[in-house]
């Protein structure tokens, strides 16, 4: 699902996309698979040209006897193919999981608790983590993309108080996001009802590397939810 960004800024895409695949496990097979295939090509224009023009130069040039050339063009067509199968195997699926809970801010308030989870079948490692913050009654002026501290700054300059407000806790690069095989999630934002009122959306971007060097990308408003009074907090 694409959005129109806060303030008409740059569409928000809430799908999770990959955002770069690994220059040498899927570049390279393809560059062996299209050098091969220009072989080929070179190889079947010589051997449709009359005999005496293929004893000149440059059609005298044989770079590969037809039956390695099959056996390599095999074997890049497999490369190609398995690595695709690979990476859709390894690849993550990032999702969010929130609800109103007690015991995340100071005083036992309720905290509108969001966590992240990888529901594939392999570990992924953050990359970054980058907030969009939209405070409400501002005209929904946006901050645009910035880090963790960043927000912080930035909603405590609004008055909001850490610890008592909202807790953001920063999964820094290389954080394992591990496949539990349950809906365990990892904390990436607690926030108490004033949180809630005063600020019109945060979003949270994850980009993630899988294991076979693909990267990965999951947009998300954390506080999609938390403004329901069918689901306010509870006590």
């Amino acid at each position: 699902m694409v959005d129109a960004g806060p303030g008409g800024a740059e569409p928000l895409t809430f799908a999770q996309r990959r955002i770069r695949r690994s220059p040498l496990l899927f570049t390279a097979p393809l560059v062996m698979l299209g050098l091969l295939v220009l072989v080929l090509l070179w190889e079947a224009v010589r051997a449709n040209i009359a005999p005496d023009t293929r004893a000149q130069w440059p059609w005298r040039l044989q770079v590969l006897d037809p039956e390695a050339l099959g056996s390599l063009l095999a074997v890049a067509v497999g490369a190609v193919l398995a690595r695709a199968q690979y990476a859709r195997t390894v690849r993550p699926y990032l999702g969010w999981r929130a609800a109103w809970e007690k015991g995340h801010l100071r005083g036992g308030v309720p905290a509108w608790r969001v966590g992240i989870l990888n529901g594939g079948q392999h570990i992924a490692a953050v990359e970054s983590c980058d907030c969009r913050v939209v405070l409400a009654g501002a005209g929904r002026a946006d901050s645009g993309w910035i880090d963790v501290p960043a927000a912080v700054r930035e909603l405590t300059g609004a008055g909001l108080v850490v610890a008592e407000d909202f807790q953001m806790p920063e999964l820094g690069p290389g954080f394992p996001l591990v496949a539990t095989g349950s809906y365990e999630t990892v904390l990436v934002g607690a926030f108490s009802q004033r949180f809630v009122e005063r600020v019109e959306a945060f979003y949270l971007r994850v980009r993630v590397t899988d294991i076979a060097g693909d990267s990965h990308e999951r947009t998300g408003d954390l506080l999609k939810g938390a403004k329901g009074t069918a689901h306010g907090p509870v006590g």
